[in-house]
């Protein structure tokens, strides 16, 4: 019997706020709490709150046959319960149906796995801590920031303990071979489910484009696509950002009437059904070994780390908050800890992204900046001041005196 597996990823970065040459050694607060305050309450508004509700009824209606998984981060946890307490716990709410489970991430949706293993563990560690604490689940599977993935960071992630992890369903990773399948990792005892891109971006990125040859999606066809694969396949990984209903896809454009009836299409063929991620790795033996010697990610047309570390200022800024390590944690204060790491946060390298055409489209969109170099010039005036602190070695406490 064949699966589909959902993965909906949940994360709002904190958002520095407009912070110039003149606000360094003089203004040591560096987010913007107005915006994202606002934004929180914008996306639990359009998304969070409908589309939790969605699910909690596709779960009844088909009598817990109906699954999904999430990877909530810590820095969208920490707003939602600030801003959005009843999103919050209508989260939890899903939970306890036990039809839904939580991935592993890292707490602060960082790229530490590339650049800083220790805090990238102690970061998994964190958001581990918190799954239990909120939700009573401890990470089987693991998803990192961005799908970023390669064999490396499978032996870490094993390491820890976890039994499978998501990553993206590279064409030339998989060569010939089909996403559809679950595959060994070269860590042994790791099980690895691909994200099938090309259905999953069908939703994403293509259900409202009017100019796309498939328009419109329905959920009837698109079921169809997914019968298809039948006989050629064991899973069906679908993996996208949980904004993708109601506010990437807005509301008007049918994507909650989609998400309705998908399901019933689905079990339509009495061959298929939805499994969570560590279901899947429980169920399907994997067909092959499959090695990722490269760094792949989600992002754009090369799959790699370009969308984070492709032009000198990504990659200056990069280099300059990871090189604070030795100093932060000499410290040994958590308040400093928690604003290196929120620095750390992948969004504010990909607001640097400079590429064009249909990648650098995708970047504007979600970019609260007027352009990349805006983005580059408030990240650097907030990580001069934070260095200044930190290599002064002074608290966060004493920077309030």
């Amino acid at each position: 019997m064949p699966s589909v597996c959902l993965y909906f990823e949940v994360h709002q970065p904190y958002r520095l706020k407009p912070y110039s040459f003149f606000d360094i050694s003089r203004d040591h607060r560096y987010f913007d709490e107005r915006a994202n305050r606002e934004i929180l309450r914008k996306v639990a508004t359009k998304c969070y709150l409908p589309a939790n509700r969605a699910i909690l009824r596709l779960i009844d209606k088909h009598k817990g046959r109906f699954r999904a998984a999430y990877s909530l981060t810590g820095l969208a946890i920490e707003q939602l319960s600030a801003h959005a307490p009843e999103a919050m716990r209508s989260f939890q709410e899903l939970g306890a149906t036990g039809c839904v489970e939580f991935l592993g991430e890292t707490y602060y949706h960082s790229l530490a796995s590339v650049y800083d293993e220790a805090d990238f563990v102690a970061q998994v560690r964190q958001h581990g801590n918190l799954m239990r604490q909120l939700f009573g689940q401890t990470p089987r599977i693991f998803r990192n920031t961005e799908l970023v993935y390669n064999d490396r960071t499978g032996a870490l992630v094993r390491q820890m303990g976890f039994d499978g992890v998501l990553a993206e369903g590279a064409d030339d990773i998989l060569e010939w071979r089909s996403p559809n399948f679950v595959y060994r990792a070269t860590t042994p005892g790791l099980r690895l489910l691909l994200k099938n891109y090309r259905l999953s971006d069908d939703v994403a990125f293509r259900f409202s484009n009017r100019t796309w040859g498939e328009f419109p999606l329905t959920a009837e066809k698109f079921a169809d696509w997914i019968h298809r694969i039948g006989g050629n396949g064991d899973v069906v990984n679908l993996f996208m950002d949980y904004e993708t209903f109601g506010e990437h896809q807005w509301e008007a454009t049918g994507i909650f009437d989609f998400l309705h009836h998908f399901p019933e299409r689905v079990f339509a063929h009495p061959d298929w059904d939805f499994c969570t991620p560590s279901q899947a790795v429980e169920r399907y033996a994997p067909v092959a070994r499959l090695s990722f010697p490269r760094t792949v990610s989600w992002a754009d047309v090369g799959r790699d780390l370009s969308a984070w570390e492709g032009n000198h200022m990504q990659r200056g800024a990069i280099r300059q908050v990871y090189d604070l390590v030795h100093n932060v944690k000499r410290m040994n204060n958590p308040e400093t800890t928690d604003i290196w790491r929120k620095l750390q946060t992948s969004d504010h390298f990909y607001y640097m992204c400079t590429k064009w055409s249909a990648d650098g489209d995708v970047h504007k969109y979600f970019s609260p900046y007027k352009g990349p170099y805006e983005a580059f010039i408030t990240y650097m005036n907030v990580l001069t001041d934070f260095r200044e602190w930190v290599l002064g070695g002074r608290s966060v406490e004493s920077r309030s005196a």
